[in-house]
């Protein structure tokens, strides 16, 4: 598969091969902040199914999800109360994952077989993530370092002929950095599931009604 470095030529054109790729219900590789993350259009269950067969994820795993904006996650939840839409404009694009209800509405499988009646949802720094998000709409998403690693830092050449992907685009060494902060959200209850970038004590200044899980 073809290694596209991201530092040469137009992000534009990087876009379009990259959004090419998805809608062909292929699986790319692409660099989020703090790792490199196997990609798929997140409404293709063929290649959302792909990309846990690379990882070697169990059955029943469901996939996170990158969106463009506040405005797509809630295009495809059943509910963002207005604490929660709060949190979202304060700390995205950034290290803030929320784990709402799906709409109804939606035909999608994440990995659960829709048996969870939850998604968890981010929208990332990534500049060239962000513009492909923008052009593709909601993406499924999964590290490409395997289930149970630490974050792929840079693109590992050893790995890469085992990888069954479209794509790879490469930027190079990304810096480490702290895990995102998971909140659990529903329309009345605002739950902290995991502390990292983003503390308690920050989220609760934005949202008061904020609580451990």
């Amino acid at each position: 598969m073809p290694r596209i470095d991201l530092k040469q030529g137009e992000q534009k054109k990087h876009v379009a091969r990259a959004l090419k790729e998805i809608r062909a219900g292929y699986v790319i590789v692409a660099p989020l902040e703090h790792g490199y993350v196997y990609l798929a259009d997140a409404f293709s269950p063929f290649a959302v199914r792909a990309m846990h067969v690379l990882r070697g994820d169990e059955i029943g795993v469901a996939a996170q999800v990158l969106a463009y904006s506040l405005d797509t996650v809630k295009g495809i939840s059943r509910s963002v109360s207005p604490s929660t839409q709060d949190l979202c404009k304060k700390f995205w694009p950034g290290l803030l994952s929320v784990t709402l209800q799906p709409s109804s509405l939606l035909s999608w499988d994440l990995g659960d077989n829709k048996e969870l009646d939850w998604f968890n949802v981010r929208v990332p720094k990534s500049k060239f993530v962000r513009a492909l998000l923008k052009e593709s709409g909601p993406l499924a998403v999964a590290s490409a370092s395997g289930a149970g690693h630490e974050p792929m830092l840079k693109i590992d050449r050893a790995k890469v002929k085992d990888w069954d992907v479209a794509a790879i685009f490469d930027t190079g060494a990304l810096k480490s950095g702290p895990r995102s902060t998971i909140i659990e959200a529903d329309a009345v209850d605002l739950r902290l599931v995991r502390e990292g970038a983003i503390s308690f004590d920050e989220m609760e200044k934005v949202a008061p009604n904020i609580s451990y899980i």
